[in-house]
């Protein structure tokens, strides 16, 4: 990695919080989607740590099947010029924490 190019770490509690994470960097500041990353936080498969969107059952409540183990970490290659954009779009997507590698 070029020594202008940052690695940033975001954990959300849900993959619906995520995928719009990952929308965001890609339509607004024209991130690769290969320079993004997405996988569970820990060693289990996980769907998050709480229901959303496709997770919720179609009477209203919630689905009892999900894998909610964990949460969901994505990681993403930038260059240094993005740093606050990037991490204002994983802020406003719901990153319960962002980090630096």
């Amino acid at each position: 990695m070029p020594d202008n190019t940052k690695t940033i770490v975001a954990t959300f509690d849900t993959r619906e919080s995520a995928d719009a994470a990952i929308e965001h960097l890609v339509q607004q500041q024209g991130i690769d989607r290969p320079d993004i990353f997405v996988q569970a936080e820990g060693r289990e498969n996980t769907a998050g740590t709480a229901p959303s969107g496709g997770d919720s059952a179609h009477d209203g409540g919630d689905r009892d099947d999900g894998l909610f183990q964990g949460e969901i970490e994505v990681s993403v290659d930038i260059n240094d010029d993005q740093l606050s954009a990037v991490q204002r779009i994983l802020g406003d997507a719901g990153a319960l924490r962002v980090s630096m590698k």
